[in-house]
């Protein structure tokens, strides 16, 4: 599906570009080249004076804030290197963004999020990130499950699992919303606030 329209109150929404996730090996594209697309984006919407909402995962150094549930794939252990929840650089610096820091999968849950989108108005959400299957998808199920519409630049996105990223852009998010590139979400913004 190609991208229909943009609503007057859009934001973008990118998920965990911070030092240790963006550094990490990722497909079909580079941590770099995610955080490059964005940039392009988070200045657009910062230009047309459209909130950019920078999200990040991060834990307590002991673990307590962490999801407890019991999983087949235990997760790798909670010894980050310093910096490792820090926004890249090419994003932060803008004093003006919404930061969230989250400790799940979702940027909505157990997060402020919802109610800052919804002060400032925000009928649609544009999202990048990285990983597509984890972070990117599980905030498109709940922004959808918030009635936002919902707009992924997947050419803005990546994942450490090549066939989880295709499965989410391919099978799940045409379900959740409306899924086109970088190039296609920047010529729209232009038109609608032209």
């Amino acid at each position: 599906m190609s991208l229909t329209t943009l609503d007057p109150r859009t934001a973008l929404v990118a998920i965990d570009l911070q030092n240790g996730i963006v550094a990490m090996p990722t497909q079909p594209r580079p941590g770099a080249e995610v955080v490059s697309r964005t940039a392009a984006l988070t200045d657009a919407f910062r230009s047309h004076g459209l909130p950019v909402v920078l999200v990040r995962v991060s834990f307590a150094p002991d673990g307590a804030d962490a999801v407890p549930g019991r999983t087949e794939r235990q997760p790798r252990g909670l010894a980050f290197p310093e910096g490792w929840d820090v926004v890249v650089d090419d994003l932060s610096g803008h004093p003006g963004d919404i930061r969230v820091t989250k400790h799940n999968w979702s940027a909505f849950h157990g997060t402020d999020l919802d109610v800052q989108l919804r002060r400032r108005g925000i009928t649609q959400i544009v999202l990048t990130g990285i990983a597509t299957s984890i972070g990117v998808e599980s905030t498109a199920r709940d922004a959808y499950a918030h009635g936002y519409h919902v707009t992924l630049a997947t050419d803005a996105m990546a994942d450490a699992d090549g066939e989880a990223h295709a499965n989410s852009v391919e099978r799940v998010f045409p379900r959740l919303g409306e899924t086109g590139t970088t190039a296609e979400v920047l010529e729209l913004l232009a038109k609608t606030h032209a």
